[in-house]
């Protein structure tokens, strides 16, 4: 079985569980509720979470007025494609 494809399953299951957060904390925030906190949300972004999270976060308009997620998680984003070159180039 080609190692890559626990990779791809990973990323997956992270991302589908970034998304879950992100749309919670969001229901959270419109029924005045317990929060999930900032670092958790970061945390999965930079698990490999950070595509999905930052559309989702455009899409459902959530903590898009916060400078630390719309550019924490864009450079996340850009760090995450850097690595995943360097190993591609490098190792496979």
């Amino acid at each position: 079985m080609n190692p890559l494809i626990f990779l791809y399953v990973y990323l997956v299951i992270v991302n589908i569980v970034s998304i879950i957060i992100t749309v919670y904390d969001k229901h959270c925030a419109v029924k005045n509720k317990w929060r999930v906190k900032e670092s958790t949300l970061l945390l999965f972004s930079a698990l490999g979470g950070s595509v999905s999270m930052y559309i989702i976060m455009q899409l459902i308009r959530h903590k898009t007025k916060k400078l630390k997620f719309m550019l924490g998680i864009p450079l996340i984003i850009v760090l995450q494609f850097i690595i995943y070159a360097l190993v591609n180039y490098y190792v496979l």
